[in-house]
């Protein structure tokens, strides 16, 4: 059986066979190194129909720990955010931490943008643990948009129909330092397993990782220094249909669909189901 996998930077796919699991060799397209995923056949390797491995994450065995926000970094970020983004309106701040300290960036709807942004801080103050041969991806922030009509205030945040978004920035900021895992293009999280809606008023149950669109090329990459560069990716909510596909056929397919259905980068729990059929008795 051979070894199905992509670039994790370009996603140019690639077959080999089982004896090159380990190995790393430079991407024909984007000239990165990357490194063979494990042999398929292994017992505790598994694998998706569209070539991705599928991680399952076992109950958490890295115990609690207090963690405070490294204050240069979060006014690195922020002043990243103001320099390509637009003003950081507020900060919504987290009062107890654990493994790394997330706080969330609000930048406010503007005519230009008539859309909120928000960007975590603190998912970065630690790094992920990545495949060798992508150190350059190892420290991440994460950001989602949402519509300029969201109710984005402590009141608001009492339904969970308002708050999911940020629960789930938070969520998955955290989540690689939980697991000794890593989040990058392509990658989907589901909630939970069964995955289950974020809220009673969406049927979403998923976030897939990709980069913003319609920002400047300059706000994907923050240099903290000679060995830290920050990578900003984009939080794009999904149904389980559009799941289920991006799993048995790839991250490319999903998203020739969504550009096939003009799907924004802008939160709408109103938007087409791109992978949902419509049946009619006649």
């Amino acid at each position: 059986m051979s070894i199905e996998f992509p670039c994790p930077n370009c996603q140019k796919k690639y077959r080999v066979e089982p004896d090159k699991a380990g190995k790393k060799f430079r991407c024909k397209k984007c000239e990165q190194m990357i490194r063979v995923p494990d042999n398929p056949m292994a017992d505790d390797v598994e694998y998706t129909t569209g070539g991705s491995q599928l991680l399952r994450h076992k109950e958490r065995s890295i115990p609690f720990e207090m963690a405070m926000g490294d204050s240069e970094s979060i006014e690195a970020i922020s002043n990243h955010i103001e320099e390509h983004i637009g003003k950081v309106e507020s900060v919504f701040h987290e009062l107890i931490s654990d493994l790394v300290h997330i706080d969330v960036h609000m930048v406010l709807p503007t005519k230009k943008e008539p859309f909120y942004t928000l960007v975590t801080s603190g998912m970065s103050d630690a790094p992920m643990t990545v495949p060798d041969g992508l150190e350059e991806y190892q420290y991440a922030e994460l950001a989602i948009r949402l519509p300029a009509d969201w109710p984005l205030n402590q009141e608001a945040f009492e339904d969970e129909s308002n708050y999911w978004p940020i629960r789930l920035l938070k969520m998955l900021a955290r989540l690689p330092h939980e697991y000794d895992t890593w989040l990058g293009f392509g990658h989907t999280v589901p909630n939970g397993d069964p995955a289950e809606p974020y809220a009673p008023k969406t049927k979403f149950s998923c976030g897939l990782i990709l980069p913003l669109l319609n920002v400047p090329e300059e706000f994907n990459k923050l240099r903290i220094h000679e060995d830290k560069v920050i990578n900003f990716w984009g939080v794009y909510p999904l149904y389980p249909e559009e799941t289920d596909h991006k799993l048995k056929r790839g991250t490319d397919s999903l998203l020739d669909l969504f550009e096939k259905n003009s799907i924004s980068e802008v939160v709408d729990i109103r938007r087409k189901n791109v992978c949902k059929r419509s049946w009619w008795p006649f």
